[in-house]
């Protein structure tokens, strides 16, 4: 029997939390999984080609990456019910950094982005790194949904609308669209395809929650309902000889194993964009896991959840797959449809292959309108009007990074709103935590103390000179010799404060004053004996440290 008490078992099992869960699997457990996964599936069909093709990539490749990303990240997964895969904000940036690449060749410069895309997500879980995105304001992600989601909207407004496209494909996205509606009528039988697809998936929508009212626990796949229906009408009617456009032809074939084509020239062209999006992905599974776990008290641990997105990803790339994060919409049905455990995405991600094996040639009916149609709904839905204004109003920082943040992605690009909203967070962060305060304490008339509260590292820097400044300039107007340093209360200090600390103490020597620390924090004691700084200080340890 195996022990599962030995470090090699429990190693595998913190790193593949899927085979965790077998030690406690059920037959229950296995039926409500399988119920879930396959109800993932008939959602993930649709949404995958629909994502592909608003990424600017075949629809075969939606499902190569509906398969094997989400059975990578389902087994490695911390959380028990998120599903990975496409998903509407990574294909928005996608279709934005693939901008500047020639159409022939995004399909293998999308695979390189899964590629770099993963990598980077590993160094950041294998780093630690994971635990900062919690200093990232939820802002960031609010506005980045609202300015993704307008970009969705106009850029599947033309294949809604049968519009035919215009302008350079180098060219800005809104040119793209200006130029797009204003020089182009709308084609009839396809917008009629569109509205009704976005119709049909309403009135199924509304049958769910009938059917749920009445008990029913399996709710119709409203999806999959829509585009087939949409596409035996296309096909019974012929509406493609009159000018409504289909996806065409849809392999029948699995992911094959293709290492990607990596060089260097490649790498430096996709650099930026693709820590963009890997930052996304895993602000947008880290929130969808957080929101996921709530109801149950799971327990996440982030950097897992980090490790499972690179691998996916990276693994990914390796069969023909383009980026992927977290699914708001295939996690939220496999929450809703009683999956249990991580083995559920595993089954989801095989209901793919099977309908891939099975319905490829049907897929090619399925017209461009009705997919526009589901990515305009799934839009439209991204964003939690509530959420918006509670943001909005709460403070103006808050208002200032979602405006910036959607500003930037609908006028400059997806990739660059990321870091901007990053980047605004962290300005907004910083400052709150780099707080540092001198008290003046009373002392005899020959020795003056002074404490220093807070945090004693690079981000106080400023606040550090000035009252190091100030003691040197009191110590200059009395009589007396001796300087007392409370550092008792200081904390997370670093080579800038070590640094300033000597120059501080230099000034003062050369004044014939001395410098003594008293109760410093024994981590800092090392530091000084590291640096070679101790023996220039005189110490006064009148309480215990107990901090190692």
């Amino acid at each position: 029997m195996t022990d599962h008490s030995s470090p090699p078992t429990n190693w595998l099992f913190r790193r593949v939390p899927a085979l965790d869960a077998l030690r406690t699997y059920t037959v229950a457990t296995f039926g409500r999984d399988l119920m879930a996964g396959l109800t993932v599936a008939t959602v993930a069909v649709p949404q995958a080609m629909a994502y592909a093709l608003l990424a600017g990539l075949p629809p075969e490749y939606g499902l190569y990456t509906a398969i094997v990303m989400t059975a990578v990240g389902a087994l490695l997964d911390s959380s028990r019910l998120l599903i990975n895969g496409p998903t509407n904000a990574i294909s928005i940036a996608m279709l934005s950094a693939l901008v500047a690449v020639p159409e022939a060749d995004r399909v293998s410069a999308a695979i390189v982005m899964a590629f770099l895309v993963g990598s980077i997500q590993l160094g950041i879980a294998l780093l630690r790194f994971g635990d900062l995105t919690r200093y990232v304001s939820h802002s960031v992600i609010i506005g980045f949904t609202v300015g993704a989601s307008t970009l969705l909207i106009l850029d599947q407004a033309k294949h809604f609308l049968g519009l035919p496209p215009r302008g350079e494909p180098t060219e800005h996205f809104l040119v793209r669209f200006w130029a797009t509606v204003s020089g182009g009528s709308v084609h009839l039988p396809t917008a009629g395809v569109g509205c009704g697809t976005v119709a049909l998936v309403l009135l199924v929508r509304q049958w769910n929650r009938l059917l749920k009212r009445r008990g029913y626990r399996f709710p119709v796949p409203q999806h999959l309902v829509a585009v087939s229906v949409a596409a035996a009408v296309v096909w019974v009617s012929g509406l493609d000889q009159n000018g409504v456009r289909v996806v065409g032809q849809v392999p029948a074939a699995f992911p094959a194993f293709s290492p990607p084509e990596v060089s260097w020239e490649r790498v430096r062209v996709l650099a930026g964009s693709a820590f963009a999006i890997a930052l996304l992905g895993l602000l947008e599974a880290v929130a969808m896991a957080k929101a996921l776990a709530a109801p149950t008290g799971q327990r996440l641990d982030i950097n897992q959840q980090c490790l499972s997105e690179g691998a996916a990803n990276l693994v990914g790339s390796f069969f023909q797959c383009f980026p992927g994060s977290g699914s708001l919409t295939r996690s939220a049905v496999n929450q809703q449809s009683g999956g249990v455990t991580q083995w559920a995405g595993v089954f989801s991600a095989v209901g793919v292959a099977a309908t891939v094996a099975l319905l490829a040639p049907l897929a090619g009916h399925i017209p461009h309108a009705s997919l526009a149609g589901l990515l305009i709904l799934a839009a439209y839905r991204m964003v939690d009007g509530r959420q918006l204004l509670f943001h909005y109003k709460a403070t103006r920082a808050d208002a200032g990074v979602i405006a910036a943040t959607a500003f930037t992605a609908v006028f400059i690009s997806i990739e660059f709103c990321i870091l901007i909203g990053v980047f605004l967070s962290f300005a907004l962060y910083v400052p709150k935590v780099a707080q540092v305060r001198l008290v003046a304490k009373c002392a005899d008339p020959d020795t003056r103390e002074y404490e220093l509260e807070g945090e004693l590292f690079f981000g106080a820097e400023g606040e550090l000179h000035e009252y190091f400044a100030r003691m040197a300039q009191d110590m200059a107007t009395g009589p007396a010799t001796t300087i007392s340093l409370i550092l008792r209360n200081g904390r997370n200090h670093d080579a800038t404060f070590l640094a300033l600390l000597d120059r501080f103490r230099t000034t003062l020597a050369a004044k014939g004053v001395r410098v003594v620390l008293r109760d410093p924090p024994a981590v800092l004691v090392e530091s000084l004996r590291a640096t070679g700084l101790l023996a220039a200080f005189e110490i006064d340890q009148r309480i215990p440290t107990n901090d190692g």
